[in-house]
């Protein structure tokens, strides 16, 4: 049976809060959604029920796990990507091992409540953008069989769209967290190269790779990728975050090619889809500015036409000199090529790319972030097989320059096309520019008017802010009683770096109650019907995002943080109360607050 509700973060955080859903019961319903026919051949390796389980069961009976960021949260993790006692194939079966320690960033999301259901098909070594390079099955489209999932991260997009995991855990060295995410409807963040780890991943090319997270939503992308990144001694290649990209206070400058630099491979609903992106971001608050795409044409050129192929086959040497019959062909055939680099070439090439960054730095200097087509086109899983190396190459023309020089990514959907298919924009912006790339993206996906993945379900309300004066996320929490400024226990929101937005108050729907034996005194805030509720007043503070388990572990019961609607229709988080402990409670409601009803 597929999952009757949707995965996305704040929806399946609200249903926990609740008790409506327990850690088991999502385990649970993930494990059997995952457990039927898989003809989109998106698993490869899937966790044994009764580990699953057991895990869940661990989390719904520590006192504490509720307080941990993703708790009962389900995900999945390409399997290029190491889970200790479980296999690791990159899709190919005569070169799978089982390790014993997990990635760090598998570690992390585990440490912080997540649930693994399972490990997802890929292009074999991560080669390729097309999904359909593996001795699993090739991986075809949510909403057509018929066309491609994209790759290489293939699988990780489809159990994010088919809503089988709440989150996944891709690779992306030339766009493959960025294509597949395009193709499913879902987004996908590349993050900065370095900052999450990629200890415990395979590696396509060590120098370029990164780990990728796709995702229902950018605030979901946002919140697993604060979970998941941080520096990793373990890694040479890892890197501090150090976000220094902030929001103006104006618009943002987003360049886009100029007309006579994009290639649609005369695909007339990819140029209309685009064209209906940039409209949005318009819609969405950024100044749109016509720049030289040159530079990253040229060095989205390099990748393949250069010795970073020879990176590919450093990446698998040993195996590949032993095993070349047990590789994909298409694999085998564009790892052969890395053989013909001399030395000299490489230095060549690096100095050439060295020329085309600053040639990118110059564009970058008028400009806040680019976008880009995720992919200029999408093709069938018949055409890919008919001309595997060429089709795949022009799928990354807008991806392939990224992790050369330097930048974050995030691919958004912006509509669905006349055909049926999904259609994405991708923000591009420096390295560490994460909170606003995620930050933009969350309007653009609201302003696109589509479902959730390959689902009915509609995009949450909007709850996250993504960064303050120091680059950090934050969550608006209203406050209703012993919390608001002056109140005894104000000094737990102050504590935890929260910061005063200022009043507001609910929507005419809830009813205030004087909670019986609390110290300090607390009122209690239940939703009601419409016509005998009421609107009271809250303020409403900038909780960091770091500092929300803490401050949700000094919550005694019957409180809890919920959802609340407020006056002008937005959904916040707020403190609400459970109904039993209304029963007999003095109703306040028509005070319209509690400072109001203390100062009477």
């Amino acid at each position: 049976m597929p999952i009757p509700y949707s995965l996305n973060l704040s929806e399946l955080r609200q249903g926990l809060r609740s008790a409506a859903l327990t850690p088991t019961q999502i385990a649970r319903d993930a494990l059997d959604a995952a457990s039927e026919g898989d003809r989109h051949n998106a698993w490869i390796h899937r966790i044994a029920p009764e580990v699953v389980m057991a895990h869940a069961s661990g989390l719904e009976h520590n006192a504490n796990a509720l307080t941990l960021p993703l708790y009962g949260v389900p995900f999945a993790i390409k399997d290029n990507i190491d889970v200790a006692a479980h296999p690791t194939t990159a899709a190919c079966p005569a070169f799978s091992y089982t390790p014993d320690q997990s990635a760090t960033v598998v570690q992390k999301l585990i440490a912080a409540g997540a649930m693994l259901i399972g490990k997802t098909n890929l292009d074999q070594f991560a080669t390729g953008l097309v999904g359909t390079r593996s001795p699993y099955g090739p991986c075809s489209n949510p909403f057509d069989d018929r066309y491609i999932a994209g790759g290489s991260s293939s699988g990780s997009a489809l159990a994010v769209a088919l809503n089988l995991v709440s989150f996944a855990l891709g690779t992306d060295t030339a766009g493959s967290g960025r294509v597949p995410a395009g193709f499913n409807n879902i987004v996908g963040l590349k993050p900065t190269r370095g900052v999450m780890s990629t200890a415990g991943v395979v590696p396509a090319c060590r120098t370029l790779d990164c780990v990728s997270i796709f995702a229902n939503t950018c605030s979901d992308a946002w919140d697993v990728f604060n979970v998941a990144r941080g520096h990793d001694r373990s890694d040479p290649y890892s890197r501090h975050w150090h976000p220094s990209i902030h929001l103006p206070p104006t618009g943002l400058s987003c360049g886009v090619p100029r007309s006579s630099q994009l290639d649609f491979c005369g695909d007339a609903n990819a140029a209309a889809m685009f064209e209906r992106g940039v409209r949005l971001l318009e819609h969405s608050g950024a100044n749109i500015v016509e720049i030289d795409f040159s530079a990253f044409s040229d060095t989205a050129a390099l990748l393949y036409q250069g010795p970073w192929v020879a990176e590919r086959l450093a990446a698998i040497e040993p195996f590949f000199g032993t095993h070349q019959t047990d590789i994909f062909p298409v694999t085998r055939e564009i790892t052969t090529g890395g053989s013909r680099y001399s030395a000299v070439e490489a230095f060549e090439a690096a100095y050439r790319l060295q020329g085309l960054k600053q040639q990118a730095l110059d564009e970058f200097a008028n400009i806040d972030l680019m976008a880009v087509p995720t992919a200029p086109t999408i093709y069938t899983v018949e055409q890919i097989q008919a001309d595997p190396i060429t089709l795949n190459s022009k799928l990354g023309l807008y991806t392939n320059f990224v992790n050369l020089l330097d930048l974050a990514a995030i691919a958004v959907p912006v509509g669905m096309r006349k055909d049926g298919l999904p259609s994405g924009l991708t923000l591009i912006g420096p390295a560490f520019s994460e909170p606003m790339l995620c930050s933009l993206g969350a309007k653009l996906h609201r302003s696109s008017g589509v479902k959730l993945g390959a689902t009915e379900f509609a995009l949450p309300a909007a709850t996250t802010e993504f960064q303050d004066s120091s680059g950090n996320a934050h969550i608006t929490i209203a406050v209703v009683g012993a919390h608001l400024t002056g109140m005894p226990l104000n000094h737990q929101l102050t504590s935890r770096g929260a910061r005063l937005i200022g009043p507001a108050r609910t929507a005419a729907r809830y009813r205030l109650y004087v909670l019986e034996n609390t110290t300090p005194a607390k009122p209690g805030l239940v939703r009601s019907s419409e016509l005998s509720g009421h609107a009271i007043d809250v303020e409403l503070w900038r909780m960091p995002v770091e500092g929300m388990g803490l401050f949700m572990a000094d919550i005694p019961p019957p409180l809890a943080i919920g959802s609340i609607e407020l006056e002008d229709g937005r959904k916040v988080h707020g403190f609400v109360c459970e109904s039993y402990a209304i029963a007999g409670a003095r109703d306040i409601s028509a005070f319209g607050g509690w400072r109001k009803f203390m100062s009477a």
